[in-house]
């Protein structure tokens, strides 16, 4: 086992690692830019280096400051977190070539399924469902008519090398199909240095199933179930939550196989996530594979008792998983919401600034991952993300009453928050019956943003 780990990430996710790294006896190396200087995770860690000024580039993706450190503090791996780094083979390797461990797959896994075209074809060849599209990148707009023809429209303009909802352009004619392949490849080049795009057929309002995957470097590979992250607003997820709702036990074992032998034709190791779209039909198709630790990976915790992250190390030093299938269990229903510092009411700009009071809600089957404290400043140049609320129950309907408790009880003064939109919408009908999909908030937001106009008022 290791004895020393450095984490390269801020926020709720360093501190999450490092409280891991805390109940296994390993010593934590945080990093943080200046404008971290006061943060909880460089505060709680057993040792903290600067890395460099607020912009991530110049900090949190600045590689060669976060190896130096690594090296410089006598750390033996490095957790990436999510988000920054977490997905870059680059900086993979890199770490490979310093002699440590990097606690995810290896550079050539990412890249193998960070390439969507390319993961597409791997998927085809080991049965693995994918939505009807090109069998890989198209190169010309004549290929990518030919391949819309074939399919049949609305179709989705997607990079290759996408994520987070960039690079994707929609097309529901002939006519539209040009423009949408500019814009697309001109994102894409912008966001990740590669203009390379394919074609999907567009499965209109589904909903996003996403299986949980931890896969051994002996070969031992599960699946930890479901979780429904359909709550969406512009592919940004809101709220999590898990069993999904209708998803049978013979369901949930036919996905779950199929995201395990995904996992496996591309070698990985580690904690990754399988994503599907669901069609009102029930059908099921891959769309990616995220090939790290998830912001909703809590819900899975919560769900069925195993701590993702202590799996995580214990598999990068080379530890066995230690179960198998037939030893998960999913005991009740979770619920996750993120609380973001945006505001609703101004279309959710961003909403920087110092906590001026800070109550985070308790009791039976709550949880709360932050990294707020009472007098402390959220910094413009980060992701707006400033707490994770996860709740538990015995079914479901008790879980969407304790998360309501949850977020009445939460108390964040200072700045503007996503609290009361999601408190909203455990309140709508669609959401408690489970008829929602990834279209929710974009048909009901001018009604919750109303409602909470009028609250404000």
């Amino acid at each position: 086992m290791f004895h020393r780990i450095l984490i390269a990430n801020r926020g709720e996710i360093a501190l999450r690692v490092i409280r891991a790294c805390r109940e296994m006896g390993i010593e934590s190396v945080a990093v943080y830019s200046t404008a971290d200087q006061n943060s909880l995770h460089a505060q709680y860690a057993t040792q903290a280096v600067c890395i460099g000024p607020p912009a991530a580039a110049d900090s949190y993706l600045n590689m060669q400051n976060i190896l130096t450190a690594a090296l410089n503090t006598g750390c033996e791996a490095v957790h990436p977190g999510f988000g920054f780094l977490s997905e870059n083979s680059e900086f993979a390797r890199m770490c490979t070539a310093c002699g440590l461990e990097f606690i995810g797959p290896s550079g050539d896994v990412m890249d193998r399924l960070g390439n969507k075209a390319a993961a597409r074809q791997l998927m085809m060849q080991h049965h693995v469902p994918v939505v009807p599209g090109s069998d890989g990148p198209v190169h010309s707009d004549q290929e990518a008519l030919e391949v819309a023809a074939r399919i049949g429209y609305p179709v989705l303009v997607k990079a290759s090398a996408g994520g987070g909802g960039r690079g994707i352009r929609t097309a529901e004619s002939p006519l539209d199909l040009p423009s949408a392949l500019s814009a697309a490849r001109a994102e894409a080049l912008s966001c990740f240095g590669d203009s390379e795009v394919y074609i999907e057929k567009l499965v209109r309002a589904p909903r996003h199933i996403e299986f949980q995957i931890l896969a051994d470097k002996h070969g031992g590979a599960v699946h930890l179930g479901e979780r429904d992250c359909s709550m969406q607003r512009r592919r940004q997820k809101l709220l999590e939550e898990s069993p999904g709702h209708g998803i049978t036990p013979a369901l949930r074992r036919q996905m779950g196989e199929a995201a395990v032998r995904a996992a496996q034709a591309a070698g990985y190791t580690g904690a990754g996530t399988i994503e599907y779209i669901m069609d009102s039909q029930g059908s099921y198709y891959f769309i990616e594979m995220n090939t790290r630790i998830q912001v909703e990976h809590p819900v899975t915790e919560e769900l069925t008792g195993v701590d993702l992250v202590r799996q995580q190390i214990r598999i990068a030093a080379g530890l066995p998983l230690g179960f198998g299938q037939q030893d998960v269990r999913f005991d009740g229903h979770v619920i996750e919401c993120r609380i973001n510092a945006e505001d609703p009411v101004r279309g959710f700009a961003p909403c920087p600034g110092r906590v001026d009071f800070l109550h985070f809600p308790g009791g039976c089957g709550v949880r709360v991952d932050s990294a707020l404290y009472n007098g402390y400043t959220t910094s413009p140049f980060y992701d707006s993300m400033v707490a994770k609320v996860i709740v538990r129950g015995a079914t479901r309907l008790e879980a969407i009453r304790r998360m309501r408790r949850a977020l009445e009880e939460m108390v964040i003064e200072g700045i503007s928050t996503t609290q009361e939109l999601e408190h909203l919408i455990l309140y709508h009908g669609d959401f408690i019956r489970g008829k929602y999909d990834t279209s929710f908030i974009e048909k009901h937001l001018d009604e919750l943003v109303a409602m909470l106009g009028s609250r404000e008022g």
